[in-house]
């Protein structure tokens, strides 16, 4: 009855203080009737509340999210599996699933006919624009009599995650060289320099198999040639995100930063297609090597930090030879030395530099000297700005190091005359 009477609404309390005071009249007036009607008045909200705080329902619910991870702007279905395991049973109830404001308003059913051993799966779709994790639930029920006299919110513990990765942008296949170490057994095609013929070979022995023996360099040396299987390739790659906090400028989805998380997972998820190893790296130089989903659940989280230059801890061993792609906020004189340590562990080094002075707004003041290059550097890099794309700007990239290559190799030639 106490559950009834703190859920009486606006309408019910109404109903109570009318009726009151029809009695309080008709008693000093002396009217039967107007007596009768008061206490039929007041008795409504009372019996109302009487009648449904009693009843004690065993709702139960559970949760389930498809797909668990998705990209921002793609919507995910949630699924309510709910079932009354007491012995009440309802005419109707308003069921409400609590929703973060990013996922979008929150999702209301009316359910009819709850009985006893009642089960039922209701769905519903969100989509966020923002990238992040976020708790769906708990669930609502909101219990009303007939009249809308009273009305109980009873809530079912119990929530489920829904992780928002950053959007990505396909990016076109480039000639990218360097990246290969010394372990594994795939070679991407894609990002090779050389050709799918251009493999390890030795001289037949005695015992090899046939299957192994690579034709086109025997008929080319005139004996039989064997492809080597002892020594295998894997192609090991980093994507390093500038997430300094003074290195971006502008706020929300809008800032400079959203748009390095974004390139970032492109990277990521198109190096990830093309058989490459790929591990994140982050301005403080912490880093793992994860799988591609890893990574990009890692993006979904991540925030700017307050450190002040690059850090380079994390290059050594298995960043030597192998292949950098660096997505950089504004640069300061401080992170030339970083730089150029970073290229000089890396076997290709490719930059995404942001000209994040465009994202700082017309009333932004005036930077102080020109940034550095990376190009100086020796890196090899496009400057991007808001409205650039990022595919171009990847093709433009491979472009480069096509003719860095091509440079390289007409060099060694004329080296070797």
């Amino acid at each position: 009855m106490r559950d009834g009477l703190r859920g009486l609404t606006l309408r019910g309390r109404a109903f109570l203080a009318a009726g009151a005071t029809a009695i309080c009249c008709a008693v000093l007036l002396g009217q039967t009737t107007l007596t009768r009607i008061g206490v039929l008045v007041l008795a409504l909200p009372l019996v109302s509340a009487f009648v449904i705080g009693r009843r004690r329902y065993a709702l139960s619910a559970k949760r389930s999210v498809h797909p668990r991870l998705v990209s921002a702007g793609q919507p995910a279905r949630i699924d309510l599996d709910l079932a009354n395991e007491g012995r009440s049973s309802a005419g109707a109830l308003l069921v409400e699933d609590q929703v973060p404001y990013a996922l979008g308003t929150r999702p209301r059913f009316v359910l009819q006919g709850v009985a006893r051993q009642w089960q039922r799966r209701v769905s519903y779709q969100v989509r966020s624009d923002v990238r992040g994790r976020f708790e769906i639930g708990p669930l609502t029920i909101r219990i009303a009599d007939p009249f809308g006299l009273v009305e109980l919110r009873r809530s079912i513990p119990g929530t489920a995650p829904l992780v928002v990765t950053p959007r990505t942008v396909a990016l076109p296949p480039i000639p990218v060289m360097g990246g290969w170490t010394g372990s594994g057994e795939h070679r991407p095609q894609a990002f090779a320099a050389g050709s799918a013929e251009d493999v390890s070979v030795r001289e037949y022995r005695r015992g090899d198999e046939l299957r192994r023996v690579h034709w086109r360099s025997s008929a080319r040396v005139g004996e039989l040639m064997v492809r080597r299987e002892e020594q295998p390739w894997e192609a090991r790659a980093t994507v390093l995100l500038d997430n300094r906090l003074r290195a971006h400028r502008g706020q929300g989805l809008g800032s400079s930063f959203e748009y390095a998380v974004v390139a970032a997972a492109s990277l990521v998820l198109h190096l990830d297609q093309h058989g490459y190893a790929v591990r994140l790296v982050l301005a403080d130089g912490t880093g793992a090597d994860e799988t591609s989903t890893a990574v990009l659940e890692r993006l979904a989280l991540v925030t700017t930090t307050q450190h002040p230059v690059l850090d380079v801890g994390w290059t050594g061993d298995q960043t030597r030879g192998g292949l950098v792609v660096a997505v950089l906020g504004g640069l300061e004189p401080t992170d030339v030395l970083a730089l150029r340590q970073i290229r000089h562990d890396a076997g290709t080094a490719l930059a995404m530099a942001l000209d994040v002075e465009q994202w700082a707004g017309r009333n932004a003041p005036a930077p102080v000297g020109p940034p550095p290059s990376v190009t100086g550097l020796g890196w090899r890099s496009v400057t991007l700005g808001p409205r650039d794309r990022l595919d171009s700007a990847w093709r433009d990239l491979g472009r480069a190091s096509g003719r860095a290559a091509a440079t390289g190799l007409a060099s060694s030639v004329r080296s070797d005359r």
